[in-house]
Formats: C-alpha cells, sequence, structure tokens
C-alpha cells in the first residue's frame, strides 16, 4: 500500500493515472483546499495540521512508504484544524515556515520517519515526466542565450543555503528577478518587456538543501505561456530534477513561438 500525499497543481493526477493503470494499492491523503479528490473512495481529506489522524490513516492501512506531490503552501496557523499530534508537532512546522514552503514537507517527511513511514521520490512512478539533458525544441540556444543561462545559474548557485528560489530571470547578462515566495508566475509578471521581445531565459532549478524525493520544479503548458507573454526565449531546466507536464502540447507551443528548452 502507497500512501499519496496530494496537494494543488495537476501533478498529483498524472501521478494517479499511473498508479491506478499498475494496479497498486493506494490511499489518498488530499491535502487540497478544494479536496479535489474526494470522489475517490480511497481519499481522505484531511488538514495539514491533523497528524494524529494522518499517521493513524496511514497505520491502519499499513502504509510504509508515501509519496508526496502537488504544491502545498503555508497554511494559516491561526485557522488550522489541530489534533493533539497536531499541538505536539505544529512549533516545528511553524519554525520550518519561516524558511520556506519545501521546508514545511522537509518537516513531515521528518515526522512520518520517526513513525517508522518512509517517503519516496515524487516521480517514482512516473519517471517519464521528467526531462534528461540535451534540446526539446527546434530553437536552441545561442551564444547570447548561453551567457544568460550562465549568469542565472550563477546566480542561484549562490544564493543562501535555506533561500526557497527555484528560478530566475536573466536578460541581456542582467539578473531581472529572482523568484520569491508568491512563486514562478508573479516573478515572469514582472519581467514583462515589449522592448526586448524574444531575450532572456527562465532558469528553473531545484532549491538549495532540497530533498528531490519533493518540491521539484515543475514545468507545463501554463509556464510556457508566461514566459511567451513576458517576452522570454527560453527554459532552462537541470537534468532529471524537474516534473514537465503536458509535454507534446509544450514541445508544440515552443516550436511555434520560436522558444527553447534545454535541460542542462
Amino acid at each position: 500500500m502507497i500512501g499519496l500525499i496530494f496537494g494543488e497543481t495537476s501533478f498529483p493526477n498524472e501521478i494517479l493515472k499511473k498508479v491506478k493503470k499498475k494496479k497498486l494499492n493506494y490511499l489518498i491523503i488530499d491535502l487540497t483546499k478544494l479536496k479535489k479528490f474526494k470522489k475517490d473512495k480511497k481519499s481522505f481529506s484531511v488538514s495539514i495540521g491533523q497528524f494524529g489522524k494522518i499517521i493513524n490513516i496511514l497505520k491502519e492501512n499499513k502504509c510504509k512508504k508515501v509519496l508526496f506531490a502537488g504544491k502545498v503552501s503555508k497554511p494559516n496557523f491561526s485557522k488550522l484544524k489541530l489534533d493533539l499530534k497536531g499541538f505536539y508537532y505544529i512549533p516545528r512546522i511553524i519554525k520550518a515556515s519561516k524558511v520556506g514552503d519545501a521546508a514545511i514537507l522537509k518537516e513531515i517527511i521528518n515526522i512520518l520517519k520517526q513513525q517508522s513511514i518512509n517517503t519516496i521520490s515524487s516521480i517514482s512512478f512516473n519517471p517519464e515526466l521528467s526531462l534528461k539533458k540535451g534540446n526539446y525544441s527546434k530553437t536552441k540556444p545561442n551564444k547570447k542565450d548561453n551567457k544568460n543561462i550562465k549568469k542565472a545559474i550563477t546566480t542561484l548557485n549562490r544564493l543562501g543555503k535555506y533561500n526557497f528560489s527555484q528560478g530566475t530571470v536573466v536578460r541581456n547578462n542582467k539578473v531581472i528577478a529572482i523568484e520569491g515566495r508568491d512563486g514562478t508566475e508573479k516573478m515572469l509578471k514582472k519581467c514583462k518587456s515589449k522592448k526586448y521581445s524574444g531575450e532572456g531565459v527562465l532558469v528553473k532549478f531545484p532549491k538549495k538543501k532540497q530533498d528531490l524525493r519533493v518540491d521539484l520544479p515543475t514545468v507545463g503548458l501554463k509556464t510556457l505561456k508566461q514566459c511567451q507573454i513576458a517576452g522570454l526565449k527560453g527554459i532552462v531546466l537541470k537534468d532529471r530534477q524537474n516534473v514537465f507536464l503536458d509535454k507534446k502540447k509544450c514541445f508544440n507551443f515552443a516550436n511555434k513561438n520560436k522558444i527553447f528548452i534545454t535541460v542542462k
């Protein structure tokens, strides 16, 4: 039995499809705000503060392994529904939240490990969703683009080890924006430029000190469209340390709009 701990985004849907196709025994811990998986008979809608309930569900169903997928954002701690174990663990979660969303997941992983419940990679069942090193578009980075890419990677590498940024935008060898707590979409909105349309690159690499089992940089058609609106020429990911959704649609969109998709 595998425990699927699901948050927001469409990534969990891809995992669920594969798990069902493989006819694996599973249950879902649904942490989404709108309880997206409530129609599934094997789904349990739980608040992130109900650790006792989460642990009991997993143990009662003999789940020794769990998989995290989807975004679990920092909750409003004053409005959380807490059970007894929630009251016990919540100080650790609050402390972790000051570092970032990924730190919250990491702390939950540690709590589950203390209960002999181990976490596996979010792409364990869907390795095809992670791109390997190479170019995936007709358009390729030129010398100017490669300078921008190098600058972006250097910038991300120099960030503090507890920084929560997964992405940065570089245009004309200048750092235009670094991803903040609000995420990639809001960062890209700030980068829109008519003057420099068709120039610049978005690089999305895992955060420093990131647990690569969870919260990998995720890219999909929405991201490509946001890059196109921002006037960027391409997007760069790290070899097998990404989740790439809607591949066919993304590649078609990139080719149509002369955007490059490169994995380093």
